[in-house]
């Protein structure tokens, strides 16, 4: 902080930030409130006001407060590649690689202050394909702070990006040894890995991961995704909580990007098979995640309600402010006790994590009352395959035609009719789908 600010002041702003990095937020606003109230162009106290609401979710907001702060104090390191942040989590991609560039210019060549800037450059050239300046920024970042593991995990990223495995491994080791608590960042290079094709290797890191931790649920149904063998019926309870329960933070805006069209197809089988919604039918969404699917379910509902098994996707779901009632529950085990009580049944995505859908349907044709519906989403696999069901790499099932039908019979269900689709996409590819409707006879 500037040498000019008055001891005290400065002693409240150090602590208004602190409140801030620790997500104290009423007490942080409160005291930049106050703050402001004695000097209203103080450019730190305009800096971090803008971290302040970015926090908050205004990062409109946060992006001009952090401007004007510029403009009072220009070449400062620190407030531009904040402002760089601001940007690139606000999409502004182009903005902030300026950002981060006049940071770098301001900092000066080899000075310790630049290392977050090209750390963050790196990030924006690989996002936008271009790995060589990636590679360089972030082994530049490297050489500043050779102790950085983000950015050691970053350059890990590019290298197996461009083919470097060997390269990449090392440098992920590096990552790993410097972030012993980031065990995402050692998930997704393995994960890097599969999709390279380089299956063996990855079984052989989820095997020493393992090693080191044997009860852990992620690692044992990736070990057996990688492998293609051994697989379980289904995802295990823990697997999927665990999962999503990291992924529920940034669930919905990840899904965007991959063109996530399940609530949409589901939605719209839906309409098909029940015409326009009268908002009369009882509405269950089973593995209801972040509650994508219920603003698009509600117009048919008198009552809607969801589960699933993460306490964190539930948290999500809630903020919508759209379902009658949420539970924390395994579907099958909740459509068991749920006997006749819905008129519609729905779930999207959610039995890629089944191998055999056995149970599942049976459970949700107990659960529907005569002449109810049921509406899902699974992964596609060719009925050439030979198989009915195969565990795929990342950890999901596909589901072959001729399999979905005899299940949906074998439930006692009529009407079945199965959609080709796209779901998402995945690494650049689209991931074929079945849009499932049926219905149990009246």
């Amino acid at each position: 902080m500037h040498d000019a600010i008055e001891p005290s002041f400065q002693a409240r702003l150090e602590q208004a930030v602190d409140w801030v990095r620790t997500e104290q937020l009423p007490q942080a606003e409160a005291a930049f409130a106050a703050l402001r109230a004695e000097q209203p162009d103080q450019p730190e106290v305009l800096h971090f006001l803008g971290v302040l609401r970015h926090v908050q979710g205004r990062s409109s907001e946060g992006i001009a407060l952090i401007r004007q702060a510029v403009a009072l104090r220009p070449g400062q390191p620190g407030m531009l590649n904040n402002l760089g942040n601001l940007l690139f989590e606000s999409q502004q991609l182009d903005a902030a690689a300026e950002a981060y560039e006049q940071a770098l210019a301001a900092a000066g060549p080899g000075h310790a202050e630049s290392a977050d800037p090209l750390h963050n450059l790196g990030v924006i050239h690989r996002r936008n394909d271009r790995l060589d300046r990636a590679e360089q920024c972030l082994r530049d970042a490297i050489a500043l702070r050779p102790d950085n593991g983000p950015s050691w995990y970053g350059l890990s990223e590019v290298l197996i990006a461009q083919g470097r495995v060997h390269e990449g491994l090392l440098a992920n080791s590096r990552a790993i040894m410097l972030l012993p608590r980031e065990s995402m960042a050692r998930e997704q290079v393995i994960r890097a890995l599969v999709m390279l094709g380089q299956r063996d290797q990855a079984a052989e890191l989820y095997r020493e991961w393992l090693a080191e931790e044997p009860d852990n649920p992620i690692v044992q149904h990736q070990l057996a995704a990688c492998l293609g063998q051994d697989a379980p019926d289904r995802a295990s309870d823990a697997y999927v909580a665990s999962v999503f329960d990291n992924f529920a933070p940034s669930f919905d805006a990840k899904l965007e990007k991959l063109g996530y069209r399940a609530p949409q197809l589901v939605a719209d089988a839906c309409a098909a098979a029940l015409g326009a919604p009268a908002g009369r039918l009882r509405v269950a969404d089973v593995g209801c995640g972040t509650g994508l699917c219920g603003p698009l379910l509600r117009p048919w509902a008198a009552q809607l309600v969801g589960c699933d098994l993460s306490v964190g996707m539930l948290r999500q779901a809630r903020q919508r402010q759209v379902y009658d009632k949420l539970h924390k529950a395994e579907l099958v085990y909740y459509l068991d006790t749920q006997p006749g009580q819905f008129d519609l049944v729905v779930s999207a995505d959610t039995l890629c994590y089944f191998g055999r859908l056995e149970a599942a349907l049976a459970a949700s044709h107990r659960a529907l009352q005569p002449g109810g519906w049921l509406a899902f989403t699974v992964e596609a696999l060719a009925d050439d395959s030979g198989a009915d069901h195969r565990i795929l790499p990342q950890g999901r099932y596909a589901h072959a035609e001729g399999y979905l039908r005899r299940c949906m019979a074998d439930a006692g269900f009529t009407g079945v009719g199965l959609v080709a689709a796209t779901l998402r996409q995945e690494a650049g590819q689209p991931v074929a789908g079945w849009v499932v409707t049926a219905q149990r006879p009246a």
